[in-house]
């Protein structure tokens, strides 16, 4: 058995090495993008948008990769994360403990692609989830309660009448 921690330990480590390899590639791209725009603000005859927009891409597409080891990482822990309010499940749990959100099929298997880090999470997540089946049963409670209370009434009033008469 320790062989197998061991193995899931070194796998961890190699992500979390890749991850960090990954973040030193963002920070070297963010230098360049400033010395890119220096360079464009003393010459303004040169124009270095391209080459901007080109490392703005390759920094967007390194945070979803940093994402996706995340993911990796947890997946090694035995967790998955909520796509809702993020909280870290057990891969056996079916819906999220904290918000009670459905894990689909899809994250029984880690995602080919994920958002970076400071994008908005998309609605369609949230608007796919049925509601739960005890809103049902509360509407018909709501009903059946509503009938029990104005069912005192009724006889009050009939008690009211054989009183007049």
């Amino acid at each position: 058995m320790p062989i197998f921690q061991d193995a899931k330990g070194k796998n961890i480590s190699n992500f979390q090495k890749m991850i960090d390899e990954k973040k030193n590639t963002i920070r070297k791209y963010y230098d360049e993008i400033g010395h890119l725009y220096y360079g464009q603000y003393k010459d303004v005859n040169v124009d270095m948008t391209k080459d901007i927009n080109a490392r703005c891409e390759s920094i967007s597409n390194l945070y979803i990769e940093i994402e996706d080891l995340n993911v990796k990482i947890l997946r090694e822990r035995g967790l998955k994360k909520c796509a809702v309010c993020s909280t870290e499940n057990n891969l056996s749990n079916a819906f999220c403990f904290k918000c009670g959100a459905r894990f689909d099929d899809a994250d029984a298997v880690p995602a080919d692609v994920v958002a970076p880090p400071n994008a908005s999470a998309t609605p369609s997540r949230a608007l796919d989830n049925k509601p739960a089946p005890a809103a049902t049963s509360v509407e018909a409670q709501t009903v059946v309660t509503d009938a029990i209370i104005e069912a005192p009434k009724a006889i009050e009033d009939t008690t009211d009448d054989n009183k007049e008469e």
